[in-house]
């Protein structure tokens, strides 16, 4: 009989957790204890144990939580693409479980599954979503002549234009040019910001991060990323772009620079996302794959609060 505890903030062992992430078949760097501590507002967890007295965490689902208007609900964290149930040999029946055990008090849900839980479960309705993701474990040569014709064009034309890509640019500077970018088409907190900063120190001081930024020849910084490295994936987990780099081939040239670097190692470079079609299109022209994965989005929310959306 599968057995899912509830467990507090305060109950949770991290270091069991963190073995269960680590082990997973679907592990994620989003399901460390201290990325949910970066980035979650609160966090408790599902937990099924086995083991002499129940002791190791087999597998585990995070419930990262927010509470308004004294109702709490259930939230997918900024620069986090996808939780859910991360374990081994995970089936829709233990997924399905571990929904199941989710308490009553949460009354609001709105999160993505990573692709190891996409399943057709009995009681929940889990929708689609799109991630892309490219394996690097090619030459260079082979992984540049699957590029689209206009990825080769522009890689060219920021030649032409002389762009200049550096490693290891400011964390600063790749925020600011992410703030300006969000401001554009999504909310997102100056203290999410502060959070992923901190979060970004911590993985570069063990080797776990790096960033890269695109320069005109009059030293304008008008493209960046942050990529995160776990679990064999190396993350583009943040950009900030300028409008003008769009007509000097300025991401093409940062994202080939990366593949150049990595290319030949045993890692997937993974996109996060999108359900965005000009995003899934330029991600696809660099021969990036389909990667899907699930969601749900369910509101048990009592009549006069329907309307109640997160925040």
């Amino acid at each position: 009989m599968v057995e899912i505890n509830y467990l507090t903030y305060q109950q949770i062992n991290k270091t069991k957790w963190d073995a269960c992430i680590d082990k997973a078949d679907n592990g994620l760097i989003y399901g460390y204890s201290f990325y949910l501590d970066a980035m979650s507002k609160h966090w408790d967890a599902l937990v099924l144990s086995t083991g002499s007295g129940g002791n190791d965490y087999e597998a585990v689902m995070p419930l990262t939580w927010n509470k308004k208007y004294s109702i709490h609900y259930l939230y997918q964290p900024p620069f986090t693409a996808c939780l859910g149930v991360f374990g081994k040999l995970l089936t829709a029946e233990i997924v399905n479980k571990f929904l199941l055990a989710i308490p009553s008090k949460f009354k609001y849900w709105d999160l993505y599954f990573n692709p190891g839980n996409l399943f057709k479960l009995p009681d929940f309705d889990l929708y689609q979503r799109m991630n892309y993701v490219l394996s690097l474990n090619n030459s260079y040569e082979n992984l540049y002549a699957a590029y689209r014709e206009n990825v080769q064009r522009n890689i060219k034309k920021s030649e032409l234009f002389q762009l200049s890509i550096n490693k290891d640019i400011a964390i600063s500077a790749v925020i600011r040019l992410a703030k300006e970018q969000a401001n554009s088409f999504a909310a997102v907190a100056d203290d999410d910001f502060i959070r992923f900063e901190k979060l970004f120190q911590l993985l570069y001081s063990k080797q776990k991060a790096t960033t890269y930024g695109v320069y005109t020849k009059e030293g304008q910084l008008i493209a960046s990323a942050v990529f995160f490295f776990s679990h064999s994936r190396a993350y583009y987990i943040m950009v900030g772009n300028h409008p003008d780099g769009k007509t000097l081939g300025a991401s093409h040239a940062l994202i080939n620079a990366f593949i150049k670097d990595h290319a030949g190692e045993d890692i997937i470079l993974d996109f996060e996302g999108s359900d965005i079609p000009s995003l899934a299109f330029f991600y696809s022209s660099f021969g990036a794959v389909e990667e899907k994965y699930s969601a749900i989005r369910l509101n048990k929310l009592p009549v006069y609060l329907k309307w109640m959306k997160k925040t």
